[in-house]
């Protein structure tokens, strides 16, 4: 099994970083409210990193 199919939580933590640039922390946060569901995480990240709308 590739190490891909089953990524460990510090290797959805640092690609959700890279990929939306919320924080390691911000990131860390949501794995552990959300879970590893990785669409969850991609959607609530992109909540964190938008700018405040007016």
């Amino acid at each position: 099994m590739a190490e891909r199919d089953n990524p460990t939580q510090d290797d959805l933590v640092k690609r959700l970083v890279q990929e939306t640039g919320i924080s390691e922390a911000q990131a860390r946060e949501l794995v552990h409210l959300i879970g590893l569901d990785w669409s969850s995480l991609v959607r609530e990240a992109k909540l964190i990193a938008s700018p405040p709308r007016d």
